[in-house]
């Protein structure tokens, strides 16, 4: 699932692109807004909120998006053929006098009032990469369920917005805890600690093409998708587990030197195979 920062990326890039321009050409295709006819308006601007995107349109509408695991927006010129994929996983097309915007594979796509976005996205936590962060309320929600393990409770969005597999693994590395010592255990050093550290991660990569944790050129990141080669700091092999709730397991990556603590359930260990996918992200 792309992180905060890519989705801040792609924010970007959809604004420069639509943002102050007449839609000349709109297609939703989603069977609840088929008929729904977006052309002769004009894009007021798209915000992202955490990983959620929010292309606010004339008129008091609200196109709401999120690109979940495998959802993108591609934007072309004109004339420039499209490379998002086939034409079945268009999910929706907006398109001005020298820009197209192409969704690709979104598993959320809903057209609402702006007065409305809370409905979306009101549910949401402090935004790493928004006007709204607040590190204190951040903290706050992280530790109202002191038992839950820490690596989940940074992918509940509801505790602070922006947080994916990536980084939820290399701020557990940085910090040097286990991701499934319970919240209410961090050291309260390290806990004052972890909203800032989380948010100069995100403003670091969400100008970068490329994400880096480490701050060395050729060693994008410390853990995440490097098991089982060695630990960067220490030269222990670096193990992957699948960590969640019950009802979404998802990858986790930690040196068990270097991060002492809580280990995953017997059994729980994944195949120990490298995710060069992680370490480069395309910037369109």
């Amino acid at each position: 699932m792309p992180e905060g920062d890519t989705v801040w990326q792609t924010a970007r890039r959809l604004h420069a692109a639509l943002a102050g321009k007449v839609l000349s050409r709109s297609d939703l295709r989603v069977p609840k807004y088929a008929t729904a006819d977006l052309t002769g308006r004009t894009v007021l601007d798209i915000t992202p909120r955490g990983k959620h995107l929010l292309t606010r349109i004339e008129g008091g509408l609200t196109l709401h998006s999120h690109l979940r695991m495998d959802g993108s927006w591609k934007v072309y010129g004109n004339g420039e053929r499209w490379r998002g994929g086939p034409a079945h996983q268009i999910r929706a097309i907006l398109g001005t006098a020298d820009r197209t915007a192409v969704g690709y594979r979104l598993p959320i796509l809903e057209l609402l009032r702006t007065t409305d976005e809370q409905r979306a996205v009101g549910h949401l936590g402090p935004d790493l990469l928004g006007p709204d962060w607040d590190p204190g309320r951040a903290l706050a929600n992280l530790l109202s369920d002191p038992s839950r393990p820490l690596g989940e409770a940074l992918l509940d969005q509801r505790n602070l917005a922006g947080i994916g597999n990536v980084y939820k693994s290399e701020l557990c590395f940085l910090l040097r805890v286990t991701p499934w010592l319970p919240v209410g255990s961090l050291p309260e050093d390290t806990a004052a600690r972890l909203p800032t550290l989380a948010k100069e991660l995100l403003e670091a990569n969400r100008d970068r093409p490329i994400r880096s944790t480490t701050g060395h050129r050729h060693r994008d990141l410390f853990v995440y998708g490097r098991a089982p080669h060695p630990c960067l700091r220490c030269g222990t092999p670096v193990r992957t587990a699948d960590q969640g709730d019950g009802s979404r397991e998802r990858p986790t990556y930690w040196c068990p030197t270097c991060q002492p603590g809580p280990a995953p359930a017997p059994g729980a260990p994944r195949a120990a195979r490298p995710d060069p996918r992680t370490q480069r992200r395309p910037l369109n």
